[in-house]
């Protein structure tokens, strides 16, 4: 029941990041610059390494409980350092920085992570 409760949880932790950041993010990440685009994956697959070999105890944990738990506490860190959410508007919002571009990988994970054969390898990897 606790595991159940975790991922739907999580689930909503990363629905509302997609709702904020990742719909428009993504859509100013390709218009912004094609190479942008391929700096998310890069950041995407650093974040599924990181889960997978990173995180002790991860074969006992769902990957949208790890995912969430990361971009929480990434949210978390920023937000000490005074760091506030800005959603890119196009190529006219400049530069995105490395948290922004970070989140972004993260929904593109969790939006990855509905796909069959992706949650498949996803909790292969993980065990």
């Amino acid at each position: 029941m606790a595991a159940v409760w975790a991922e739907r949880t999580s689930r909503r932790t990363l629905n509302h990041l997609h709702s904020q950041l990742g719909a428009a993010g993504l859509v100013a990440a390709v218009a912004t610059a094609p190479g942008l685009a391929a700096v998310v994956d890069q950041h995407a697959a650093a974040v599924r390494d990181i889960l997978a070999a990173g995180v002790e105890g991860s074969a006992a944990v769902a990957g949208v409980v790890l995912l969430a738990g990361y971009a929480r506490g990434l949210l978390d860190h920023a937000r000490e350092a005074g760091w506030r959410l800005t959603v890119p508007q196009g190529p006219e919002s400049g530069p995105m920085d490395w948290l922004t571009v970070r989140l972004l990988a993260v929904c593109t994970l969790a939006n990855s992570m509905d796909d069959p054969q992706y949650r498949q390898g996803f909790e292969l990897e993980l065990r």
